[in-house]
């Protein structure tokens, strides 16, 4: 694809995600006026609100159900992503009319209550998460969370064969009159700040609490280490130093993708088993309002 496709696609980009927030919010502002009109009419809104919610629940579990046993293609799947969410915020809107913006009188109510909650949260969450990893391209398409331990050790390989399996020594400094003096030990230090740096940073995961909030310190700091020596050594050790700092982002790159992958997964583990026991809830409530109630009318 060529650089000026890319350009015309993320220009359409804002444009096909204001006209689906303009849906979103049109198709909520229908459905309250359709509960507004149906309560006019004298009968109880909130048994069309409540079967909006269970009708839209029933297209949620029925994605989930979708991604784990059909076999789609990647644009099926982004597709059926893409109706997913927008079912969710729609049946906030649902979920609001249904409540009525009041707090729950009973124990089963706050059990309903929280659970919605939970599952909106969770699924924004996660909504976002996919949205700032994309945005940002922070993680490139080709690392998974199986690649990253792989990847961390040809990074630790290339960093050691670069400080460690070098030829020592250093060019004689020559003065006119004098003999020659010893040249200035510039492998040694960058060994040293290999030993009392580089080593820890490449030796597996680290700074996963940095990466949550955002920190990025800890890579200043070493960076920092690294420009500083740069500046007392002569241009071959420049340049070997500017290939260690390469790769020494690269490896916060993986630790930082380590973190994130780990959370794109973690938050299902909140989500679905959240969704389903809402269900369990919402079919259990239905029953109990039909079984107490003269009618669906």
């Amino acid at each position: 694809m060529t650089h000026e496709a890319i350009g015309t696609r993320a220009a359409r980009r804002p444009a096909r995600q204001g006209a689906l927030v303009a849906a979103i919010a049109a198709l909520s502002a229908g459905l309250f006026w359709l509960v507004y009109i149906y309560g006019n009419g004298l009968r109880d809104p909130r048994y069309l609100d409540g079967w909006v919610l269970a009708g839209g629940m029933a297209v949620q579990i029925y994605f989930h159900i979708a991604i784990k046993t059909a076999r789609l293609s990647p644009k099926s799947a982004m597709r059926w992503r893409k109706t997913h969410i927008a079912m969710g915020y729609l049946l906030i809107a649902a979920f609001v009319s249904h409540s009525g913006l009041s707090l729950p009188d009973t124990g089963f109510e706050w059990a309903l209550w929280a659970g919605f909650v939970l599952v909106t949260l969770s699924g924004i969450f996660g909504v976002y998460l996919g949205w700032s990893l994309k945005s940002k391209r922070l993680i490139d398409d080709g690392v998974s969370a199986e690649r990253i331990p792989v990847l961390r050790a040809e990074l630790a390989r290339a960093v050691h064969a670069a400080v460690v399996e070098s030829e020592p020594g250093a060019a004689q400094i020559a003065l006119p009159g004098l003999p020659p003096l010893p040249g200035l030990p510039h492998d040694a230090w960058i060994t040293d700040l290999y030993t009392a740096h580089l080593r820890q940073h490449f030796d597996g995961p680290r700074n996963a609490v940095a990466h949550l909030i955002g920190s990025q310190r800890h890579l200043k700091r070493l960076t920092d280490e690294i420009d500083s020596l740069a500046r007392y050594v002569d241009a071959a050790s420049q340049e070997k130093l500017a290939a260690i700092r390469s790769l020494a982002v690269e490896k916060d790159r993986l630790d930082f993708a380590r973190v994130y992958l780990a959370l794109t997964r973690a938050w299902l583990f909140v989500h679905v088993p959240a969704t389903y026991a809402l269900v369990v809830l919402g079919v259990l409530h239905g029953l109990v309002v039909y079984a107490y109630s003269s009618g669906a009318w």
